[in-house]
């Protein structure tokens, strides 16, 4: 592993002295997403309460030859069951964090987002896929490409806002954010490229606070200073972003399982904007990226408890 692809390993490091954060595992019926839960409660970055149908979570966890000894188990018939226990462990504050295990994100999010019962807030509930690149020397953040189909200009507005949050709770105090379309400059042919133009406007304004924004610019402006040079394109931003807007969840979902089957990417996701962090990552991910989202929605708890407090 080479020094640049480190970030999680970092990442890890900066909680050691927080407390675990009480988490309700929502269906965690596969080895993937039960071993993932068990780690993290290992590490001491949770205390996990497993959500689930007993007899599918005890033969994932025979299975893959885990123990449960010293876990609580709620019991719920199926996976909407599941979510919905959850997300009302967390309305209640017995816990203070959901971990999505193998259900659809859709079932999970549902009772998220119920209108009664659900864990709204006046902010747009968004995703943030966080991930270490070998060939990128800082961690990249990816929003959204999990929960917004087709965001307007007002749901990018929070989209923007929710990981700009996130990069401050991970110790980037003033984040640069690339706001992405298929050329870096304005044309009413792209609505995104109208959108990030707005966004950065809207930065400029103070209706998006905490980090410098910049778009539209191409993916390659963004990601490299080369090409930014290259194309003689003046930003502060582009060659070295902390976050990249991508214009729909297409988009972003693409780009990041490009990065992850193609270059070896590891990725960690949570959502934000609802009463809790939500730690969310794909069912075909590895127990190690499910750890590395309890790290990150440690982090974020923390961050937003001492918002609270100040």
């Amino acid at each position: 592993m080479t020094e640049k692809a480190e970030s999680f390993k970092r990442l890890r490091a900066r909680i050691r002295k927080l407390p675990p954060l009480p988490t309700a595992v929502v269906h965690p019926c596969d080895a993937e997403s039960l071993r993932g839960a068990i780690d993290a409660w290992r590490k001491q970055l949770i205390v996990p309460v497993l959500v689930g149908p007993e007899a599918k979570i005890r033969r994932a966890a025979a299975d893959a030859k885990l123990s449960l000894k010293g876990l609580r188990l709620i019991a719920t018939e199926h996976s909407h069951a599941a979510a919905e226990a959850a997300v009302a462990l967390a309305r209640e504050r017995r816990v203070e964090c959901l971990m999505k295990g193998s259900l659809h994100t859709d079932e999970l999010m549902a009772a998220v987002v119920a209108p009664d019962g659900g864990l709204r807030t006046a902010r747009r509930i968004s995703h943030v896929f966080v991930l270490d690149v070998p060939a990128y020397p800082r961690p990249l953040l990816i929003t959204d490409a999990a929960i917004n189909i087709y965001p307007d200009l007002e749901a990018k507005r929070d989209i923007v806002q929710n990981a700009i949050d996130l990069a401050h709770a991970l110790g980037i105090r003033r984040p640069r954010v690339a706001i992405l379309s298929a050329v870096e400059t304005v044309t009413s042919k792209i609505r995104s490229t109208i959108d990030a133009a707005a966004l950065c406007k809207m930065a400029d304004r103070g209706q998006i606070a905490g980090g410098i924004l910049d778009g539209p610019l191409a993916f390659d402006i963004a990601i490299s200073e080369a090409a930014r040079r290259a194309k003689d394109v003046p930003s502060d931003v582009a060659g070295r972003p902390d976050i990249l807007v991508v214009p729909d969840l297409e988009a972003g979902n693409m780009l990041v399982k490009q990065l992850q089957y193609l270059s070896g990417a590891r990725c960690a996701g949570v959502v934000l904007g609802a009463r809790v962090p939500i730690a969310l990552t794909s069912r075909a991910d590895s127990a190690e990226s499910r750890m590395a989202s309890c790290a990150i929605a440690v982090l974020l708890r923390a961050h937003l408890s001492k918002e609270l407090r100040a």
